[in-house]
């Protein structure tokens, strides 16, 4: 059985990394990705940049995405805080952070302009700003909801048209939607992260359809429960609760944050040129056998949403 490549806890860039695809794969390509000043969309940011491309990382946070200089009086050991100058550094290709919330189109049509402004074109945009978090379909509220389908599925689409808008349309383009598969199956406790998801992964099949024949692919990346990110302490539920669940899984063990970036790294290159609307997913076979711990229900019989 394939041994997982290395990775590392937190928002840091390998200490080594060895290349199981050519390292100039993504040669002066330029990638867009948002939630990329943390979690696995870091990790995508440092991978894609370990094969050569260059990268804007936004984040509605910018003291997440900013270098200790950029942000002035700010605190450098804020978690996150100096993304840009640890992937520049760790791969010596240029990194722009930028602050955005993909839930403001007049915010993402800046942030577009700034990047297209600094590098001169895009040519893959990575769908990776998410909120999630835990709650019964009975204590959520209606604007929790929203919230989180605001952030999934409108910033998806939002940040997809502001970029075929301004480049995609006339130079193609990829993109690369981070979902899940809790929708595959009915997922306790995440009716709003599944409904959202779900909606993305039915939008990459219509942007595939339509915008195809300008040379945009569009596909979906559904990871498993992922080592060392913020997801997985919020959403994993109690250690021997996840350990129990994990040695249930086909693969017996958890993914980490590099193995899904190089699942990306596989849809954004030329080596997946035919592959358009599909969903890749990434898990360990997990979704297939995972308990849904329906009983569990009890344990948040008092817990609202009420964002």
């Amino acid at each position: 059985m394939a041994q997982p490549p290395p990775d590392v806890e937190g928002d840091d860039c390998l200490p080594a990394y060895r290349h199981l695809f050519c390292p100039d794969l993504l040669r002066d390509k330029v990638a867009f990705i948002t939630g990329g000043g943390s979690g696995i969309g870091f990790r995508i940011a440092e991978i894609f940049m370990r094969h050569g491309c260059h990268t804007v990382i936004a984040s509605r946070s910018l003291p997440r995405v900013l270098t200790a200089e950029a942000a002035g009086l700010l605190s450098a050991s804020l978690p996150g805080f100096q993304a840009a100058r640890k992937l520049a550094g760790a791969t010596s290709r240029r990194c722009l952070p930028l602050s955005m919330d993909v839930r403001a189109p007049p915010a993402i049509m800046a942030a577009v302009d700034q990047a297209l402004k600094e590098f001169g074109r895009i040519d893959i945009l990575i769908n990776c700003a998410a909120g999630n978090f835990l709650c019964p379909a009975g204590a959520l509220s209606f604007n929790a909801f929203k919230t989180v389908m605001d952030i999934d599925t409108s910033g998806t689409f939002n940040v997809s048209r502001v970029l075929y808008e301004k480049f995609f349309r006339d130079h193609g383009g990829v993109i690369v939607n981070i979902t899940a598969t809790l929708g595959n199956r009915g997922q306790a406790l995440q009716v709003h992260a599944g409904s959202a998801k779900a909606a993305v992964d039915a939008m990459t099949r219509h942007l595939a359809v339509e915008w195809g024949p300008q040379n945009i692919r569009v596909n979906s990346l559904a990871p498993g429960p992922i080592s060392g990110t913020e997801g997985l302490r919020r959403l994993g539920g109690p250690q021997a609760s996840l350990s129990t669940k994990v040695t249930a899984s086909p693969l017996q063990r958890l993914g980490n944050k590099t193995e899904i970036a190089h699942s990306v790294l596989y849809l954004a290159s030329p080596l997946a040129s035919y592959v358009t609307g599909a969903v890749l997913v990434a898990d360990g076979g997990a979704w297939l056998t995972f308990p849904n711990d329906v009983k569990g229900l009890a344990d948040f019989a008092s817990f609202s949403a009420k964002l």
